[in-house]
């Protein structure tokens, strides 16, 4: 694509000087640009500057940048109208897109789903639902998770800083258990051994009414979680009435080879939050679940103004379909083989690397001292990104400390642009590791 040139005199430090004046220092930004024009995995700034997107707004455009199926179905919608509130008017948008998660979560009990509009949001309803369902009150979460930044959410979070700094006390019935990670020695039974300590020390099992867990760690570090130890924590929670919430927001929609990452594992959730990639760039969240367990909350119980707002419907529509036809599943997976081997030579040459990993196109490259995963390197992952946006690249991190690079492309990324920004990613690291 070549946008028309951005209007003269627009700069991008004129923008982040009036954002300093107008936001607060607390909300972040990774890169100090403005875009005005973005097109499947590649994004144009206000100085008419051309960027490889490896971020996809957090894993949120799977189906890339303004995917004309997503554009046309959000228009259609909004010549109808824009809002009616599903819970005063309803209508067949939110209806559709239920009965279609319905019919992909994985298990074959029936399923109903609920929408709203962010992923903190999918989480907050998904313990309240647990907690209706068992009238229990206890909710375990690992080590290295990250759930959203409502108070909750934020409890459920396992990493403090920068975002549970200076804003507790968070709610209560909220615990932790290691996530295991054989790089940084904590084996499966580490972590299961963790969840009985907490049953022995800390709450007993029979107050526990869920277990939160991403199938594979998002700002944790992209960690996959192993498939024994997925399989091992459904056995435990229905030993004791437990239900498992597979928090699937960043992993979820095809990023990782299947419509949802815990699929790899044949273990089905109780209850699956979405968001993200769901919307292909709409703000639209969901709980999906056992119909029993979803229809726990008496009518009202549930919802919100904006949940399943028609424009965001629609485009999750067309995010599916386009999964569906472009077999995304299966280019993720592609995808990510190929970025893993290109990012595995960088490694044979670079001790700094001490780690690549991914599962589908959720892929991670971590940084170390001398290879030492005693000593992260997060200079290291700041100087690569830094690097690379100056060759036109965009890229984040993640990690307890900021040591990890984590690469969510756009499922439909073009092979010669995923392998000019791969090239940049390697000049980067080639300058700097």
């Amino acid at each position: 694509m070549n946008p028309p040139p951005p209007p003269p005199g627009l700069h991008n430090a004129d923008f982040m000087a009036r954002r300093a004046a107008a936001l607060p220092r607390g909300v972040g930004q990774a890169h100090p640009l403005f875009a005005t024009e973005a097109l499947n995995a590649e994004v144009w700034d206000v100085e008419g500057r051309r960027f490889i997107d490896f971020v996809a707004g957090i894993a949120v455009v799977n189906t890339g940048h303004s995917h004309p199926r997503v554009v046309a179905a959000a228009q259609a919608q909004l010549t109808h109208f824009s809002h009616t509130c599903f819970q005063v008017v309803a209508y067949d948008g939110y209806l559709r897109l239920a009965e279609r998660l319905n019919a992909l979560a994985p298990g074959s009990a029936p399923k109903k789903t609920m929408l709203v509009s962010t992923g903190a949001e999918a989480v907050e309803n998904a313990v309240k639902i647990a907690r209706a369902f068992t009238g229990r009150p206890g909710v375990i979460a690992f080590n290295g998770a990250f759930h959203g930044r409502t108070l909750l959410a934020l409890g459920l979070t396992g990493k403090v800083d920068p975002y549970k700094l200076g804003v507790g006390p968070f709610p209560g019935e909220i615990y932790h258990a290691p996530y295991p990670c054989a790089l940084h020695g904590i084996s499966v039974d580490d972590a299961i051994h963790g969840v009985e300590l907490l049953f022995k020390n800390d709450i007993e099992a029979r107050r526990v009414a869920a277990f939160i867990v991403e199938p594979v760690q998002g700002e944790g570090g992209y960690y996959p979680a192993p498939v024994e130890f997925l399989q091992r924590l459904r056995a435990l929670a229905d030993k004791h009435g437990i239900l498992l919430i597979a928090d699937e927001i960043q992993s979820g929609i095809g990023r990782c080879g299947k419509m949802f990452a815990v699929e790899h594992s044949d273990v089905v959730p109780d209850l699956i939050t979405l968001a993200k990639g769901l919307g292909g760039g709409f703000p639209v969240a969901a709980v999906v679940g056992r119909a029993e367990v979803m229809d726990a909350l008496a009518p009202g119980g549930l919802g919100s103004t904006y949940a399943g707002a028609p424009m965001a419907c629609a485009a999750a529509l067309a995010v599916l379909d386009v999964i569906e036809e472009e077999r995304l599943c299966e280019r993720a997976i592609a995808v990510g083989e190929h970025m893993q081997r290109r990012l595995r030579e960088l490694a044979s040459r670079h001790s700094s690397i001490g780690d690549v990993r991914g599962l589908g196109a959720m892929v991670a490259v971590e940084f170390f001292h001398d290879g030492d995963p005693a000593r992260p390197a997060p200079e290291i992952a700041k100087a690569v990104i830094a690097d690379a946006l100056k060759r036109g690249l965009l890229l984040l991190s993640c990690g307890s400390y900021g040591n990890v690079l984590r690469l969510m492309v756009p499922l439909t990324i073009e092979q010669a642009v995923l392998d000019e920004g791969l090239d940049i990613l390697a000049a980067a690291i080639n300058e700097l590791a």
